[in-house]
């Protein structure tokens, strides 16, 4: 695998920022580790970072180079700050960035494939909340979107009982308008996707986890719509060392060429 941390310039930030990208490469000498890469331009999985995280966390919290070095896929993973994929109220365009500027520059960068049925998106937490938001934003993209453990009802957050959001976070993000029933509420996003070609959804939360009822809901109202998901709900909390587990589940659960 060949790994970089890519800075560069954003125009739709107006400032610099990062990216931690993982490209496939074939090889058979490494010890313990044997890599492979497609003929073609490879698959690329957009791996997105939590609340408290950075473009780096994957790599440093997992093996996720290791995993996915016999797959040949590639991995990009952006920084996007605290904006939960977000264009801020009182802040940044970061969803601009993320569903316009970002797959544009990755694909002036590096050797990608731009076909939907080789493009993914997965995160935790907030990244579960923005992979699930994009896919669903934008089914066209994407063939599959995963969620490990994420903020999938986040209208909720300002006003949770036990766990409400950062209320200094919450003005950054979405300030004083509603979110329920926007194109930043998963739950109504899953009423204007439309039924035929929509993305693969994977759902995956720890049964002890904050998020948990959060993730219920999701399911529910994507079972009311009919909506085909694959559901992974299993002890666990909201920790490393479940979603190291579970992103090897959802590398097993994507739907990849076999021309590695």
């Amino acid at each position: 695998m060949a790994l970089m941390r890519c800075d560069f310039h954003s125009e739709t930030l107006g400032m610099s920022t990062s990216m931690t990208v993982i490209l496939p490469q074939r090889t058979s000498s490494q010890i313990g580790m044997t890599g492979s890469a497609p003929e073609g331009d490879p698959p690329v999985l957009y791996l997105l970072h939590g609340l408290s995280d950075d473009d780096t966390i994957w790599l440093r919290r997992t093996s996720i180079e290791r995993y996915v070095a016999p797959l040949g896929l590639a991995v990009v993973m952006p920084q996007v700050g605290r904006s939960f994929y977000t264009d801020e109220e009182h802040g940044n365009r970061y969803w601009t960035f993320l569903s316009t500027e970002l797959p544009r520059v990755c694909h002036e960068f590096f050797r990608l494939s731009g076909r939907r049925e080789d493009t993914f998106v997965a995160g935790l937490s907030m990244g579960g909340y923005g992979a699930v938001k994009w896919a669903l934003r934008e089914p066209d993209r994407f063939a599959a979107a995963a969620s490990l453990s994420g903020a999938l009802d986040v209208a909720t957050r300002r006003h949770h009982p036990t766990a409400p959001l950062d209320p200094a976070v919450w003005h950054t993000v979405f300030g004083e308008r509603a979110v329920t029933g926007t194109d930043d509420d998963t739950l109504a996003l899953l009423d204007r996707t439309p039924d035929t070609g929509r993305p693969a959804l994977y759902v995956a939360c720890g049964t002890e986890d904050f998020l948990y009822d959060d993730n219920l809901a999701f399911v529910a109202a994507a079972r009311e719509r009919d909506v085909p998901l694959t559901v992974d709900f299993s002890p666990g909390t909201h920790d490393w060392a479940y979603w190291d587990a579970k992103i090897q589940d959802v590398l097993a659960w994507l739907p990849l060429r076999g021309d590695g």
